[in-house]
């Protein structure tokens, strides 16, 4: 049942919503006049961050708010002084009956604004309509600017559809058409400035949003680059930004390169809560009330609405869960500690190592007095770790060493003289997936591509025990702070035999899963990036260039992958190769294992290298 019961509906209404519904308001003062509605659980993309490539369990259609519902319960809030309606999903714009609910919203006295935030596949198509029914602000989901790697990270095409979207919407007259991008370190973070670049000549709001945590991704604070990071970066290619004033409930921090015609803003909801002004409250799909995002605790006014609850009511349900409200949301177990936060918003540089290293060793001291009987011994090594704790965690406090997001390199260093270059690979232009970066010393990448693979060569200084143990056999990091710095090359392949039809369906790009080569080359690019992470005693390295190429052998009926790495730098880059063409080779394998389970990976191995004290080495 969707029509509210109301004996004396108008005159309790009446009596309570004026100047701000006491309902409301939570105990903190906070007057919530934003409200966020799910239309729907289902979404036809699948980004990484989001929800596994298999989808979600979806609930019911018969436990799904009904349009009908939808109103009625809008209609509610925005008579106890709602002023903002944003839809949402799941994907709002594939739920059938969008326009007629966007018309709907339009007729109800009071409401100002009717928002939509959609992924942009569908809204070429249905904008105009909208537009007409009464739509009036958009925000369009966008992680990246470049084709391919829009495919890898939501799993399905549609970049071109996306950006048609977007130049649909200015070319209707919105101002500003806000777009979102989440920043994740080792996805997108290299893209920044061309993101800013994109603001230029069309009036957008790039709206970058910090990584958070959800229940589908599991949070790991490594993969967030923090507002104050991200303004560095922009800073540096503009130092002329200018910071825009905001609303006090805003949850966005504006910026304007002048002279552009759209704007840049950050929503820092993990290193920079907004929680003391938020004014918003959410309804999901299957109409349950949320007071907070990251909180559990929801209210199903479905069930009230539909065992015929009044209005009255209804009113009082909303106005005790809205009572109950925390003052701030939950925050990941680690970002409570002051070294942690630090560590996220202001990256150390070598001269504040040694400060920062004795800080963690204090805190390595106090944690498990802190964590109580959270921590338990390791009966190997002696050292307290966390149960069930994320690996990252665990090295850190078994090991004491630090390690830091410094604008996407993570250094354990042992020498506070040594410094490194923080470059992340710069985003290719649209259609383009080779990066390149040229040092000073560095060769062009065409002399380093092309260099002829000869045979073996002598290999000086060849060691005679592992390199990776210290005097006890246990596991350590080299260090490489008094190595000089020199130019290092590396490349490697992979050979991944597919079988007749696999093999077919990909020269043919009629694998459901999309363009498997453009996809796997992609992957590859971003594993030799993320390396250090993948691979525990490997050195992060700024690395000049790296070009991931497959091609398709039909004698084999297989796919052969060859990496290549460079950098400028004290040690070499074997490892961001081999791990570039495994990548790539699982990539392949992902794609394809639905068609069969026959596929062979082989052929896994460093082809050739160059430079470091070992000197140079090629395989015939």
């Amino acid at each position: 049942m969707c029509e509210l019961q109301s004996s004396e509906g108008g005159r309790f209404l009446l009596e309570h919503a004026v100047p701000f519904s006491a309902f409301l308001m939570d105990s903190f003062g906070r007057q919530h006049n934003y409200l966020r509605i799910s239309l729907t659980e289902k979404c036809n993309l699948r980004c990484q961050y989001c929800m596994p490539e298999e989808g979600v369990q979806l609930s019911p259609k018969s436990e799904l708010l009904t349009a009908q519902e939808i109103i009625a319960l809008a209609r509610l809030f925005v008579k106890e002084g709602v002023e903002k309606i944003r839809l949402t999903g799941g994907e709002p714009l594939i739920r059938p009956d969008v326009v007629d609910i966007v018309g709907q919203l339009y007729k109800l006295e009071g409401l100002k604004t009717i928002a939509v935030t959609t992924n942009g596949i569908n809204l070429t198509r249905l904008l105009p309509r909208l537009k007409e029914a009464g739509l009036n602000a958009i925000n369009i989901s966008l992680d990246t600017l470049v084709p391919a790697k829009f495919e890898f990270i939501v799993r399905r095409k549609g970049f071109h559809k996306v950006m048609e979207g977007i130049h649909k919407a200015t070319e209707l007259g919105y101002r500003p058409v806000k777009v979102n991008c989440v920043v994740m370190r080792g996805f997108n973070e290299d893209e920044l400035l061309g993101f800013v670049d994109f603001t230029k000549d069309l009036p957008l709001d790039v709206r970058f949003i910090e990584y958070m945590p959800f229940d589908g991704n599991k949070w790991n604070f490594k993969k967030m680059v923090s507002y104050k990071e991200m303004l560095d970066t922009i800073k540096q290619r503009w130092p002329e930004l200018e910071k825009l004033p905001c609303e006090t409930s805003s949850t966005a921090k504006s910026y304007k390169v002048p002279h552009f015609q759209g704007q840049i803003s950050f929503i820092t909801s993990m290193s920079e809560h907004f929680c003391g002004s938020c004014n918003r409250l959410r309804i999901t799909a299957d109409g349950n009330l949320k007071v907070c995002l990251f909180g559990n605790s929801e209210v199903s006014l479905r069930d009230h609405l539909r065992s015929g609850a009044s209005e009255e009511e209804l009113v009082q349900i909303i106005g005790a869960a809205v009572g109950r409200k925390k003052k701030q949301h939950a925050e990941p177990a680690l970002m409570s500690f002051p070294l942690c936060q630090d560590t996220l918003q202001y990256p150390p540089n070598s001269k504040q190592w040694g400060h920062t290293f004795s800080h963690w060793l204090t805190l390595r001291t106090s944690l498990p007095k802190q964590m109580g009987k959270a921590f338990m011994k390791n009966k190997l090594t002696g050292q307290p770790f966390l149960p069930g704790s994320h690996p990252e965690q665990q090295w850190h406090i078994m090991t004491g060493i630090l390690q830091t997001q410094l604008r996407g390199c993570c250094v354990f260093q042992k020498d506070p003289s040594s410094t490194f270059d923080t470059k992340c690979l710069e985003a290719s232009s649209v259609g383009q997936v080779s990066v390149d970066y040229q040092s000073k010393e560095a060769s062009p990448g065409s002399e380093f591509c092309t260099r002829d693979l000869g045979s073996c060569t002598n290999i000086p200084h060849a060691s005679h025990s592992l390199t990776h143990t210290d005097e006890e056999g246990r596991a350590t990091m080299v260090d490489v702070g008094g190595k000089p710095d020199s130019r290092r090359s590396a490349v490697a392949g992979a050979v991944v035999c597919l079988g007749q039809k696999a093999f077919g369906m990909v020269r043919q790009n009629q694998v459901k899963k999309g363009d498997v080569l453009a996809v796997a080359q992609i992957a590859g690019i971003q594993g030799a990036k993320l390396t250090s992470q993948l691979i525990p005693l490997c050195h992060n390295i700024p690395l000049n260039h790296v070009e991931v190429s497959l091609s398709l052998d039909e004698a084999r009926y297989a796919v052969v992958i060859r990496s290549s790495c460079q950098t400028w730098g004290r040690t070499g880059v074997e490892m961001e190769a081999l791990t570039a063409a495994s990548l790539a080779a699982l990539t392949v394998y992902d794609m394809c294992k639905a068609v069969t389970h026959e596929i062979v990976i082989k052929e896994v191995k460093l082809l050739s290298k160059t430079g470091g004290q070992r000197g140079d080495f090629s395989r015939v």
